[in-house]
């Protein structure tokens, strides 16, 4: 199982559009975009299929909005399309779709998915979050 840290610093497999950063050269994974592990990806196909959504056809959208006791809140829902100005980053057969201004707020993130007793559910692994509140869904920018 892939590192989330290892996996945003440019190490192990390929995972966005453009593949690894050891295999094109280019920047680092955490200067390209958003990324999402294994463990991710394997519970977001999950959903897609219960809610009868072929990932052919649509996709993850992530994305921020003001609210929380941080500041910020995070996102997450499934999108027949993106939009007109979304980012796109594919995974295998997962595309993630991210609007401009919430771009500002992800690009470096990787989007995880923790189980444990205490907590199950995705982790969203910042680089761009200053505090963030115990929930873990709240976080100032």
């Amino acid at each position: 199982m892939a590192d989330p840290v290892k996996l945003a610093m440019g190490g192990g497999k390929p995972t966005a559009a453009g593949g690894s950063a050891a295999a094109d050269g280019a920047r680092p994974a955490s200067a390209r975009g958003v990324q999402v592990t294994e463990r991710a990806l394997a519970r977001i196909r999950a959903a897609m299929l219960k809610e009868g959504m072929s990932p052919l056809e649509g996709g993850l959208r992530l994305g921020v909005q003001g609210g929380g006791c941080s500041g910020l809140t995070y996102n997450i829902s499934f999108d027949s399309q993106p939009r007109e100005r979304d980012r796109i980053f594919s995974f295998e057969d997962v595309r993630v779709f991210v609007d401009p201004k919430s771009y500002i707020y992800l690009h470096g993130m990787v989007l995880d998915w923790e189980e444990s007793l205490m907590k199950q559910g995705f982790n969203f692994i910042n680089p761009n979050s200053q505090k963030s509140c115990g929930c873990g869904t709240s976080f100032s920018g």
